[in-house]
């Protein structure tokens, strides 16, 4: 496909015409002498172009998105349609509170209801994504120890937790320690207690836990942490599997963050959108990030009074879109939240029954809302994990996530989300098994693919080391 510079036919498109009056006063040294440059095409050849740009982009609309701990759920078009009304597009975030009502009212309903799901006291909205709520908790966290004159350099992290997890500890200057998984994925208890000491700060988990089990021994942990002085965070990137059945609040998390562009449904992939709004316990609430949205009965605020604040973390008040989207899929959704999360978990298990014998499950027992395949067995046959990926894609699938968590070797990690219809379920499982039959029979078909994609086969470690990111013509060098 030739890019637009390209398919310039030196047709004229929208011109400004040549008569136009500059302002007065400024200076000829800063008038352009030659032409722009730009392409010239119609304004439909223009629209074509981009069409068939986006026809090339994978999309919700055009497959499944299984891509376990990402949570990539349907992203309802009224949550589109409500984000783009012209009081909260045309809303300038510096505009004062009096005039700000609507937005404001807004945040502080998300703020209440994300206290119900979570269990937590009180909520920021102000984390820009995930980590950066991550960030946020460990933050917190840090500032308490500091306002009771305690120092405490170390946090405890499962093998199995996503790798922003000691990113963003270390970020706050924590040093990591590692707790292992036992023979059932789960956190080894007993390799907990051995860690612990005055030194320890808090322990980071996700519950589910990376491999989509439930860590059933969460309460003991809390018991052992909070006997020990420490916190408990709460990684939300799996909350999608527990909504309505339990929460942070309830399994004794004193701070956690949730991905309001996974669990809430945000379109997100390649950097952002995201929002990561993190929730906490009473005792640390003077710590959250200010201005706090509030209510004083009569008119909505920005609170600033907190003194013990670790300051603002974002920008204005976090990303206002998100926000919008998140509030009308709560409202949309209401109690049926719960049933949101049983249907993940459902859609979860079918796949994971399906494939069981053909492809090896890392453990065995019932699953939350995703699974993790063992690839050795294929691998052995003639195709690894990351080539079962790749031939994915000529059968019209994403692929899952691959190589992850680092504690299962050749790792194909499945999260078909709630809101794909069981067609669509069994579309992908036949495609599965038939993979796993050309591993066998015809492993070049796997080495060789994607054979359907726009870009075939790349050198993915040269990519990632040297990135393209520039054009250049060829009358340019």
């Amino acid at each position: 496909m030739k890019i637009i510079f390209e398919k310039s036919n030196n047709v004229d498109g929208v011109g400004l015409g040549s008569d136009i009056d500059f302002p007065k006063g400024v200076s000829e040294e800063f008038l352009r002498e030659g032409t722009i440059g730009l392409p010239q095409l119609s304004e439909l050849e223009v629209m074509r172009h981009y069409k068939e740009l986006g026809d090339r982009n994978f999309c919700v609309e055009s497959g499944m998105y299984p891509l376990g701990s990402c949570t990539m759920k349907y992203n309802p078009k009224v949550n589109e349609y409500l984000a783009s009304l012209e009081g909260f597009t045309d809303l300038h975030p510096l505009m004062g509170d009096s005039d700000s009502q609507g937005a404001l009212q807004l945040m502080y309903n998300l703020q209440k209801a994300l206290c119900v799901i979570s269990g937590m006291s009180a909520v920021t909205l102000q984390p820009a994504a995930g980590a950066h709520g991550e960030l946020t908790g460990m933050m917190i966290v840090k500032k308490y120890f500091e306002s009771i004159g305690e120092s405490r350099t170390k946090v405890i992290i499962p093998d199995s937790a996503h790798g922003t997890n000691p990113a963003s500890a270390m970020m706050c200057g924590f040093e990591i320690i590692q707790v292992n998984s036992n023979e059932n994925g789960l956190v080894d208890v007993e390799h907990l207690k051995s860690l612990l000491n005055s030194d320890v700060a808090a322990i980071m988990m996700t519950n589910p836990n990376t491999l989509g089990l439930f860590e059933k021994d969460v309460l003991e942990i809390a018991d052992l942490m909070h006997a020990n002085g420490s916190l408990l965070y709460y990684d939300g990137a799996n909350l999608n599997a527990i909504m309505g059945h339990t929460n942070p609040g309830i399994m004794n998390f004193d701070v956690c963050h949730m991905n309001l562009h996974k669990t809430f449904s945000t379109p997100h992939g390649g950097g952002g959108p995201g929002a990561g709004a993190v929730g906490v316990v009473e005792k640390l609430k003077p710590f959250l990030p200010k201005p706090i949205i509030e209510f004083d009965g009569e008119k909505y605020y920005r609170n600033y009074d907190l003194p013990d604040s670790i300051g603002k973390v974002k920008a204005f008040d976090g990303n206002f879109g998100i926000l919008v989207r998140a509030y009308a899929y709560i409202l949309m959704m209401g109690v049926n939240l719960k049933k949101v999360s049983e249907d993940a978990v459902l859609n979860a298990n079918y796949i994971m029954e399906k494939l069981k014998g053909v492809y090896d499950v890392a453990y065995d027992g019932h699953c939350m809302h995703e699974f993790v395949i063992c690839g050795e067995k294929q691998k052995h046959e003639g195709a690894s994990t990351l080539y079962i990926a790749k031939r994915l894609m000529d059968y019209g699938f994403h692929p899952p996530t691959v190589y992850f968590p680092l504690i299962v070797h050749e790792a194909l990690m499945i999260e078909p989300t709630e809101t794909e219809a069981k067609q669509r379920l069994d579309e992908f499982i036949d495609v599965m098994l038939k993979i796993a039959e050309e591993v066998k029979t015809n492993p070049e078909l796997l080495t060789s693919a994607p054979h359907n994609a726009v870009i075939k086969k790349v050198d993915e470690t040269l990519a990632a080391r040297h990135p393209d990111l520039k054009y250049e013509s060829e009358k340019n060098g």
